[in-house]
């Protein structure tokens, strides 16, 4: 132990002021509308750096799903000399000039769950695109014969999340060969759940509530406004989401959600805290980055990257996935409104 201790303060000795100990970690995250960020990517992260560099400070903070105000976070670690920053973008194109000022500065940005613009030193995600082809994949299982005869709504995630492209593509590669149609398709700015009940609504005026067989959800939280939107005129059809959260988990339960997609966050956590540890300490993070990928622009190539796989979750598997892992506690899921849906999946 003493001697990672010591190691930690080696990096960043010359660098004074706030965090320029060499002990400080900066972790960015872009928004709380999304359940994960804050019960999950943050508690996480924060304890692993902590495991592995206990003399370690991790400063943070929440962008609220706005660029300035991230920008200015990222300005301010900057001059109070932190020397590594975990950043998951808001809007991934606006980072590209602070990015590359940090790295001029000698400053390591670790891209998190989202691949920033700019010269990013490693990128830890999912394969993105591979769960937009499970999400398209378990749409077409959840309409069964009918797919071939079936026409699709889209509602995908928000323009400024580069991960949004590659789910919507990896979708589109299933839905676009296995389905009638994709008949209606809109981005949602900011995942925003009440945008994608009004598109949800205005898809339902322009195609009639025969014209749509199932709905493509990009994440869990809009598959909830989907979701209202469908019940107030009386239309029950296969919906799909992603991120296994708690309200989602209740929704396919109660078969008023078909599936969404399980990312173990722990995993993904974990690595990006032991790679900025190893920044922190002048060290090399080769071995936690098997894979290299390009940004979104194509400006920078060969980024060092580790990107997880995912699964698709029904009710059939919550048992073995979800509370496995202990994501949640069954008393968490099973409220009271979903008791029986819990009971009749074997969940207690």
């Amino acid at each position: 132990m003493a001697l990672s201790v010591a190691a930690c303060g080696k990096a960043g000795d010359g660098a004074k002021g706030g965090g320029g100990d060499g002990k400080t970690i900066g972790l960015l995250l872009p928004e709380n509308k999304t359940t994960r960020y804050e019960t999950f990517d943050r508690p996480l992260i924060t304890k692993k750096i902590q495991a592995l560099c206990p003399d370690c400070k991790v400063k943070y903070n929440n962008a609220d799903q706005d660029t300035q105000t991230q920008k200015k976070q990222f300005d301010a670690l900057i001059t109070q000399g932190v020397k590594v920053i975990v950043l998951d973008p808001v809007d991934y194109k606006a980072t590209r000039s602070w990015v590359d000022q940090a790295a001029k500065q000698g400053v390591k940005v670790v891209a998190y769950d989202r691949l920033a613009e700019g010269q990013i030193s490693a990128y830890v995600s999912y394969d993105n695109e591979k769960i937009g082809r499970l999400q398209g994949e378990a749409l077409v299982k959840a309409l069964g014969d009918q797919a071939k005869d079936s026409n699709v709504v889209m509602i995908n995630g928000s323009p400024t999340d580069p991960n949004a492209p590659f789910f919507k593509r990896g979708a589109h590669s299933v839905l676009d060969k296995q389905v009638k149609k994709v008949v209606y398709e809109q981005d949602i700015p900011d995942w925003s759940s009440d945008e994608a009940n009004k598109k949800m609504n205005a898809a339902i005026d322009s195609l009639g509530k025969d014209g749509i067989q199932a709905v493509y959800s990009a994440n869990d939280g809009m598959a909830g406004g989907i979701i209202t939107a469908l019940k107030q005129r009386g239309m029950t059809v296969p919906v799909g989401g992603q991120d296994s959260e708690l309200a989602g988990l209740q929704r396919v339960l109660k078969g008023e959600q078909a599936f969404t997609i399980y990312k173990q966050i722990q995993p993904q956590a974990d690595t990006t805290a032991e790679i900025a540890v190893k920044l922190l300490k002048g060290e090399k993070a080769d071995s936690l980055t098997p894979t290299k990928v390009d940004s979104l622009s194509g400006e920078v190539k060969g980024i060092p990257a580790k990107l997880y796989d995912a699964q698709v979750v029904t009710k059939d598997n919550i048992k073995d996935t979800i509370l496995k892992d202990k994501v949640y506690q069954a008393s968490q899921i099973c409220t009271a409104d979903v008791k029986a849906a819990c009971e009749a999946a074997g969940i207690k």
